[in-house]
């Protein structure tokens, strides 16, 4: 159940919102950004200008409000899917659905209670209500009609659903189950009014992640998907002084460029051949940092003087070589096909293997950097020794070209049994290399792997936060609870892990409000 109180008004009606839940604050931000998102701002308290409240049900609202204040101010009490479906479509859907209605026939009563009916007296949930969950039957049970005639003998009752994972399904003419989760996903588009904003956010995050200074680099990775999710042009950073990730050193940066169309802290950077310097080695596949720094303080400067340099990796070498080959983005429809080239490959080599594109291709956007694909088998035990195979092939291909990484843990059970992969491939017919890797996981511990490769990394973070003020360490391998080390400080990890079977019951375990893979782009 969700509860708790924070009270926002629509900055073009001038309708002030309730919305009542109980999460984490990470998550109570989640919720608080999609309704930025449908134009409203967060104040403090109920009162007679509030016209909306949203509720998950009428328990966590009679809970969190007291009933005669709804009854003096009578505000509009919404279901809180009309948000979620509002978002999906694209524009407010009609509220007509979705009303709590309050019944006043406990004003005469003993404790003076409210008694809240839905507007369906035969429905028991919010999800039954949403019109757009009626469309999602629909959807289904076409999806199951196409699907038997491929020779798919079950698929989900629903999209997400937790009682049927995609991994478990039974194929008379096997299908990649992969196939299912992109069927699903649905594209990232934000309106993107705000890109001088964003692309001068972007370079700042490379020029400190060259530096080594995560931090930074982090609050701006955080604050792009906020400011590209807008539907308007910020013509003020007072429009956005209330929106997560957005603190009063990046309002006045936005103001800056808002204002000038520039941002003299990365004119700064960009003038300085130091920093200039750093962050055109950090851009290398495989220089990080210190060794940028190492690398400048030999007299190197450019690209072209890295190229005789004696002690680079092999690695290194071929992420100078390509460098040109590597920054070029991906377009979304060429990583679709080699999606789908990878999964029938792998189909041929190992029937029912699941293999999928996570990354931020699986997170809808119209492009990638690289390829990041997930990989398990529903047995449990048929993935040992699969990449090895699977790498062979796809050379003999001439798809995948240089190696950079190659690790197997599966058969000898070691690192979790997690096998790693990390290369250049081409798209048929080029020779562009583009960066591609590969991670097989035991079926055990998928869903922590699908979490961490679709990201994003400002969500990624959450979880690992949320998962330690729980008492657990949470990476791609697992949920483990932490133990104690002397002084109370926490030490290492416990040798076990938590077993989910699917991402849903990952977020739903640490309390965060469950997001498709195109809703993961914080």
């Amino acid at each position: 159940m969700l509860r708790g109180v924070q009270i926002l008004r629509n900055k073009n009606s001038s309708t002030r919102i309730q919305h009542i839940f109980q999460c984490s604050y990470e998550a109570k931000q989640i919720w608080k950004q999609k309704l930025v998102q449908m134009g409203a701002t967060t104040e403090e308290r109920l009162s007679k200008k509030v016209t909306h409240v949203f509720a998950i049900n009428s328990q966590a609202l009679l809970q969190q409000l007291d009933g005669q204040l709804l009854k003096r101010f009578k505000p509009r009490v919404l279901l809180y899917q009309w948000l979620e479906d509002s978002l999906r479509s694209g524009e407010k859907v009609s509220e007509d659905q979705y009303h709590l209605l309050v019944d006043m026939e406990g004003e005469n009563t003993k404790d003076k209670s409210l008694v809240l009916k839905l507007v369906n007296e035969n429905t028991s949930s919010a999800d039954e209500l949403s019109p757009h969950n009626e469309k999602i039957k629909s959807d289904v049970k076409k999806f199951k009609s196409d699907a038997e005639n491929k020779g798919l003998s079950e698929v989900p009752n629903s999209p997400g659903s937790s009682d049927s994972s995609p991994l478990s399904q039974t194929l008379t003419n096997p299908i990649p189950s992969s196939t299912l989760h992109s069927d699903l996903s649905l594209p990232y588009s934000p309106p993107d009014l705000n890109r001088s904003i964003t692309e001068i956010f972007g370079k700042l995050i490379n020029i400190y992640r060259a530096l080594g200074d995560d931090r930074r680099s982090f609050s701006y990775y955080k604050a792009i998907p906020v400011v590209e999710k807008l539907p308007f042009k910020i013509e003020s950073a007072d429009q956005v002084k209330d929106l997560p990730g957005i603190g009063k050193s990046m309002q006045d940066h936005i103001q800056e460029i808002v204002t000038t169309g520039k941002l003299s802290k990365l004119e700064h950077f960009e003038t300085d051949e130091k920093v200039r310097t750093i962050s055109l080695f950090g851009e290398v596949w495989g220089i990080g940092p210190a060794t940028a720094l190492k690398f400048y303080e030999k007299g190197h400067r450019t690209l072209e003087d890295l190229k005789n340099e004696d002690s680079l990796t092999h690695s290194q070498k071929l992420g100078l070589k390509y460098f040109d080959d590597i920054k070029t983005r991906i377009p979304r429809h060429e990583v679709q096909e080699m999606e789908l080239l990878l999964q029938k490959t792998g189909e041929e080599i190992l029937p029912g293997v699941d293999i999928l594109c996570g990354g931020s291709y699986r997170r809808g956007k119209a492009s990638c950097g690289d390829l990041d694909i997930v990989i398990t088998h529903p047995d449990g035990k048929s993935h040992k020794g699969f990449l090895t195979r699977y790498v062979k092939r796809l050379k003999d291909m001439k798809f995948l070209r240089e190696d950079l990484i190659f690790s197997t843990h599966s058969e000898e059970g070691t690192d979790s049994g997690v096998d790693t992969y990390f290369g250049l491939c081409t798209y048929p017919g080029r020779e562009l290399r583009h960066r591609i890797d590969f991670k097989v996981y035991p079926r055990d511990i998928y869903a922590f792997g699908l979490v961490a490769w679709t990201g994003n990394d400002v969500l990624n973070r959450r979880l690992r936060l949320l998962a330690e003020s729980k008492g657990y360490r949470l990476d791609d391998t697992g949920l483990f609870p932490a133990t104690q080390a002397s002084g109370g400080k926490r030490g290492a990890r416990a040798s076990a892990s938590l077993r989910f079977d699917n991402e849903k019951e990952v977020f739903d375990f640490l309390g965060f409000p469950w997001l498709e893979p195109h809703e993961r782009n914080l």
